[in-house]
């Protein structure tokens, strides 16, 4: 039976005995150093693993990076919160349930992870103001204001559109977590991955959603 374990980010698969497994030496661990998401790790040899450091710390960029993607959460789920009324698609409605479901548990588990390390969460309006810049893939007032406006088809099509753009956003805001050094600590280093992996596959689901729409 095989367990992962985290170390310094470097992911640790260690065979276990169970209490009926015959005696004899045990293989040292393997140890498998994850490179930035899309691209492969890389096997550490002993030498190299007894130099691991502790699992580091969080830092800046991983705080900033929890604040931003809260608000960028948020966003969404205003934007979801509009399918109901206004989607005549069941795709569509199925698909921003999911959104809504998943980003609803992540901004949870963001803001426990601000509140365990004594960082502030942001405020209550801060993804109602114009942060593309620093939040790429941000809807402005205007925009959210033109698809709440929308009704039937029009609202799918235009649903889709911005929601794989915000998704996109997001995914971008991951790299820019890593381009500034941050990840390193190993529990913001998996939930990075982990929005770019569910993102990822969300933008490929719309994406065929709307060539069916299309068609």
């Amino acid at each position: 039976m095989a367990a992962a374990v985290v170390l310094g980010g470097a992911a640790v698969a260690a065979a276990q005995l169970t209490d009926d497994a015959p005696a004899g030496p045990v293989a040292a661990p393997r140890v498998v150093q994850p490179g930035a998401p899309g691209q492969s790790g890389r096997a550490l040899s002993p030498a190299e693993q007894s130099q691991l450091p502790a699992p580091p710390k969080h830092t800046a960029a991983d705080t900033q990076f929890m604040q931003r993607m809260i608000a960028h959460h948020v966003q969404a789920l205003d934007m979801t919160g509009l399918v109901a009324e206004r989607a005549t698609s069941k795709e569509v409605s199925l698909i921003a349930k999911r959104i809504e479901t998943s980003q609803r548990d992540e901004i949870a588990q963001m803001q426990q992870w601000l509140t365990d390390r004594g960082e502030q969460l942001p405020g209550p309006h801060e993804h109602h103001a114009d942060h593309d810049a620093v939040m790429p893939g941000m809807l402005t007032p205007e925009q959210l204001a033109e698809l709440a406006k929308t009704r039937g088809e029009q609202f799918d099509r235009l649903f889709l559109d911005r929601m794989i753009r915000h998704h996109e956003g997001a995914l971008t805001m991951v790299q820019q977590l890593y381009a500034a050094g941050g990840g390193l600590e190993p529990a913001s280093d998996r939930f990075a991955r982990e929005v770019n992996a569910d993102q990822g596959i969300e933008i490929r689901s719309m994406r065929e959603l709307q060539a069916r729409l299309a068609g």
